[in-house]
């Protein structure tokens, strides 16, 4: 079979989908297969219009946005009017935005730079047992060097019991780290209530937002957060561009040293990114409403196709709907090399590469075996009502003939 990746033309019609052009083929052992992309989890398409807006500043707009002629005032230009769309999306000042490689530095220069700069007295984490790795990495880094860590644990719907935080806090904890929307399984955490909890103890409100930014509505000031991280390719945008979001007076170490950029961020800016960035985040906020209702109608219709037993890992209600993290009694064995006519994934990218079950689903309780076998389904604005049909015929299939092998 030979697997086919298509050169995707993708068409700004929200009813459309990815229209194959051109293929390279990988060998896969005699038939061409080529997959329904459902893993918007991992990264999402870069849409024509944040390729448009990001084009001229490669060849011809190719000026250092910090030099003092035509061409850096020009490049300046462009990475202020991205600053402001990002704030806006947000409802901060456009001075409290610094630019990043991406979510992953965000977070690392939020609790690093938080625990590590010269007048933090506090020494204590509180985070979630199904955050994000980079957060649970950067945290473990942290106590490596003499930080205290408390991970809290959460019900089997996925959701964070607010007593536990409470319980957990004191005058030693310096930050409370809680994800929005959870990367694998969608779940949607009550934030501003988990913020109330930790200001109440002086504690610093972080949040990783990679998974929520530009698909839910988000007010830091409401929400009482602190510092915010988000990334671009997750909102059709492009790959290597982030930014943190830093109240006023938090103070942070530089996580980069050198020029001093972006206000304790060093290195010179990619503008080309930064503008991606900014207009993937203003037609997020035009669109989201219409890419949520979406993204609920194919969840809706994906569930409505599947006539094998199945249960829905995370809270089904406060969740992210382009979201769809499903285990299968029964199937004891991964199902992902079951279904090649599907690009899906069975947790994070991030974790993919180190074959252990996901720990987002062993912390709902999940076996490993049911962590292996479960699947996480992920789609949005190009995914086509078709594709969500052919997905679950796909699965109906596979999984059935598992259950008749173990009979």
């Amino acid at each position: 079979m030979r697997l086919r990746t298509p050169g995707w033309r993708w068409h700004s019609g929200w009813d459309g989908g990815p229209h194959d052009e051109e293929h390279h083929s990988l060998p896969l052992a005699g038939r061409e297969v080529i997959p329904i992309y459902l893993d918007y989890g991992a990264t999402t398409p870069l849409d024509p219009a944040v390729a448009d807006a990001m084009a001229p500043w490669g060849v011809t707009g190719f000026g250092n946005p910090h030099s003092a002629h035509l061409w850096g005032y020009q490049a300046k230009a462009a990475v202020e009017l991205a600053r402001e769309s990002i704030a806006a999306l947000i409802g901060a000042p456009p001075e409290t935005i610094a630019f990043t490689s991406g979510a992953t530095e965000s977070v690392n220069w939020a609790l690093k730079g938080l625990m590590t700069h010269p007048g933090q007295t506090r020494r204590r984490i509180v985070t979630v047992a199904t955050e994000h790795s980079c957060v649970l990495e950067t945290a473990d880094y942290l106590a490596s060097l003499g930080a205290q860590l408390t991970v809290l644990p959460v019900r089997s719907d996925g959701r964070l019991d607010s007593d536990d935080v409470a319980r957990a806090m004191g005058d030693d904890v310096a930050l409370v780290s809680v994800m929005l929307v959870n990367n694998e399984i969608g779940t949607i955490q009550d934030i501003a209530a988990i913020a109330a909890i930790a200001h109440r103890h002086g504690a610093v409100m972080h949040c990783d937002a990679a998974q929520a930014f530009g698909k839910i509505p988000i007010a830091v000031d409401a929400l009482g957060i602190d510092l915010l991280g988000l990334t671009a390719h997750k909102i059709y945008g492009p790959k290597g561009v982030g930014a943190l979001y830093r109240r006023p007076y938090t103070m942070l170490t530089p996580l980069l040293h050198g020029g001093g950029q972006e206000d304790g961020r060093s290195g010179t800016l990619p503008t080309a990114l930064i503008a991606g960035l900014g207009a993937a985040a203003r037609i997020a906020g035009d669109h989201m409403v219409r890419d949520a209702a979406h993204a609920l109608a194919l969840r809706n219709r994906l569930l409505a196709g599947l006539t094998v037993p199945f249960t829905v890992n995370g809270d089904l209600a406060a969740r992210w709907p382009g979201n769809l993290n499903l285990a299968f009694p029964g199937v004891g064995v991964p199902l992902l090399a079951d279904l090649p006519g599907l690009a899906l994934s069975s947790g994070s990218a991030c974790a993919a590469v180190t074959g252990r079950p996901s720990h987002v689903l062993k912390a709902l309780g999940l076996s490993d075996a049911a962590a292996r076998a479960s699947l996480r389904l992920g789609f949005g604005r190009f995914t086509t009502a078709a594709e969500i049909d052919a997905a679950a015929t796909q699965i109906n299939a596979a999984v059935s003939r598992r259950l008749e092998n173990a009979a």
